[in-house]
């Protein structure tokens, strides 16, 4: 791997406090259908996704996203 190989980089963010899948793709890909922008964030962003939902009880009320989570916005870039 060369450095001109890492040049380009995904496109992200930190989560606002109590973002939830829906407000994010609300936010961040407002052209898009809001169940299909919700299903590709999920599928960009398996790490939080397939999280256990909620803390210890349910302290979270089953929202997966922390606000410390790198939440992926675009898709992964295809290797050419």
């Amino acid at each position: 791997m060369t450095a001109s190989t890492l040049s380009r980089v995904r496109r992200s963010i930190l989560p606002q406090a109590g973002d939830t899948w829906a407000s994010i793709a609300a936010r961040e890909l407002p052209d898009m259908d809001e169940a299909a922008a919700t299903g590709a964030l999920q599928s960009w962003n398996l790490h939080v996704f397939m999280r256990a939902a909620g803390a210890i009880g349910g302290v979270r009320g089953g929202n997966p996203i922390l606000p410390s989570d790198v939440i992926f916005v675009e898709p992964p870039v295809a290797r050419t």
